[in-house]
């Protein structure tokens, strides 16, 4: 599979043993964050903007598989909305 996110009605599918729940997802990402450095030097991040997410790989985590699929998330859509 060509790895990418899942929309709001997909989620993840392992077509070699059928795992919906675990796997291991290799991501690249850009994000801008506000750094506050108090007077002694020491910093925490206050708030964080994400700019770019890029998905790399998707793996299986029973199998190891990286034979994964996007399915649609039971009673969604695949545009989010909820099913009947």
């Amino acid at each position: 599979m060509d790895a990418v996110n899942p929309g709001p009605g997909q989620r993840y599918r392992c077509t070699a043993c059928g795992n919906l729940t675990r796997f291991d997802i290799e991501t690249t990402e850009r994000v801008r964050r506000f750094w506050h450095a108090d007077l002694a030097g020491e910093g925490r991040v206050e708030s964080e903007q994400p700019i770019e997410r890029t998905v790399r790989s998707v793996i299986c985590r029973w199998c190891g598989s990286d034979a994964v699929e996007l399915v649609d998330r039971p009673g969604m859509f695949a545009d989010g909305s909820a099913g009947r």
